[in-house]
């Protein structure tokens, strides 16, 4: 839409509000309100200040003001806010007009014009799945003294000796949740309301599902589009599903390993590259690939170490990265087979369908900075002519250790992500798509809040294994 339609759209929805959203740098949405008579098409153009040096990451108190600038083209109409209309914003310095650094929007749309510039491509398509738990109630807290978390679902196994106001005997087992039907599957109703509500939000969708895990996981599986719109969707889906599991009275999570002993919640991306409408990963060559798909292969799996830094970017993720869960932690690729960190699928058979999937991130990731970081070490792949060495079919799982030795792993920890993005980072500055400055806050950023914290504070289980000692 442009700002004209955007405006003609809140007369005839009766819209009272506007609610003005942005990702900060670490990763979580924000947003503030105005009334619908302050969005005029002049402030299109001229945006609205916040105090930038609130916000992680940002600017320093000597310097905060920043501009939010309504993008017209991310307009939906809220169906959780009544009257009220939501719309991204681009970050932008107030006095140079230039796009901000940090914003991880702007970095995902500088990644687009690298590559277009580099004559390498068009188009980065990428399709999402993703996935989350919905828990029927949690608790969880952390003091000097105290340390604890308590998750409930009615559908864990867990909860099979417990009594229930009605009904009973349709847990789960344990991990054999993929495609459950109700009433094991207590999720059905509630996931069409999101997916509907996806539809009428702009968002396409291919479908849903519940997931393998034992208690409330649930799959949503997004039609591929343009990479900063596809970022976009992701972010609204988490908006989405978040609000509509809260009116149930419910909670949602997109922490990557939220239950021990079961498996965890990923966001694979499938990628494929256009040029002049035309699909560039199509070929004669394994799986059905060119070999520029090859290549950017190639690029993807070199980089993973970097690349885990933005698209597993929590120290819980590394408790998914662990094996027998479904969760690649092997750095290779496979046509059919999800236990390689990359995978091509059997069904894509149309050229137009041709392309591969990127299994190890996963849903904590913001959602610009990882498919940029993921799209970059693509195009280095291609521009250097990588090889993705040889494909793996068997069952990863299933290797002698001496077999297993020799395949790459992924990362075994955030500390170790980070510090293979601080060796290997020169792919992500070209065309300035991101920046020395952006790199070493992000690493400064997840090493002091997050690696640093957790490291400090003991775990619940160091009391069972140590505390007689």
């Amino acid at each position: 839409m442009t700002p004209r339609e955007v405006l003609a759209l809140c007369r005839e929805r009766e819209i009272r509000a506007v609610d003005l959203r942005f990702m900060d740098f670490p990763g979580t949405q924000k947003h503030f309100t105005i009334p619908v008579d302050a969005l005029t098409e002049e402030t299109f153009e001229d945006g609205f200040g916040i105090n930038g040096s609130s916000l992680q990451g940002w600017q320093a108190i000597n310097e905060s003001d920043i501009l939010v600038v309504p993008q017209p083209e991310t307009a939906f109409v809220d169906p959780f806010r009544d009257g009220t209309l939501a719309m991204t914003g681009n970050i932008q310095d107030p006095i140079t007009r230039e796009d901000y650094a940090k914003d991880p929007r702007n970095v995902a749309r500088k990644a687009i014009h690298y590559m277009q510039s580099a004559g390498l491509a068009d188009e980065a398509r990428f399709g999402p799945r993703t996935e989350f738990f919905v828990f029927d109630r949690v608790r969880f807290d952390q003091n000097e003294h105290e340390a604890f978390y308590h998750v409930d679902s009615a559908e864990g196994q867990w909860n099979r000796g417990h009594e229930r106001e009605a009904g009973g005997g349709n847990s789960i087992r344990h991990r054999q949740g993929y495609l459950a039907v109700p009433p094991t599957d207590t999720l059905q109703e509630l996931r069409n309301e999101i997916m509907l509500a996806m539809i009428e939000c702009g968002i396409g969708t291919i479908g849903h599902h519940h997931a393998v895990a034992t208690s409330g996981q649930c799959q949503f599986d997004l039609a591929p589009g343009p990479l900063v719109t596809i970022a976009d969707h992701l972010v609204r889906t988490r908006y989405l599903v978040k609000n509509a599991v809260a009116q149930r009275g419910r909670t949602a999570t997109f922490m990557p390993k939220p239950l021990w002993n079961d498996n965890g919640s990923g966001l694979h991306l499938n990628l494929s590259l256009w040029k002049d409408n035309e699909p560039l990963f199509a070929g004669s060559g394994y799986g059905g690939l060119s070999q520029t798909a090859m290549h950017a292969m190639g690029g993807i799996l070199k980089h993973a170490a970097a690349l885990s830094a933005f698209c597993c970017p929590s120290t819980n993720s590394y408790k998914r990265l662990v094996a027998g869960f479904g969760a690649p932690v092997n750095l290779t690729y496979s046509y059919r087979n999800r236990s390689a960190a990359i995978r091509i699928p059997v069904h894509a058979v149309r050229p137009e369908d041709r392309r591969f999937e990127f299994r190890c991130p996963d849903a904590s990731a913001n959602a610009y900075l990882s498919l940029a970081a993921v799209l970059m070490a693509a195009l280095d792949g291609i521009q250097h002519q990588l090889d993705p060495g040889p494909p793996l079919d068997k069952d990863l799982y299933d290797l002698q250790p001496e077999e297993l030795g020799e395949v790459p792993k992924m990362p075994g920890s955030l500390s170790e992500a980070l510090g293979a993005l601080r060796n290997d980072h020169e792919f992500l500055l070209r065309g300035d798509v991101f920046t020395e400055d952006v790199v070493d806050t992000w690493i400064w950023y997840k090493t002091e809040h997050e690696v640093s914290a957790i490291r400090e504070r003991p775990h619940p289980f160091e009391f069972s294994m140590y505390y007689d000692v």
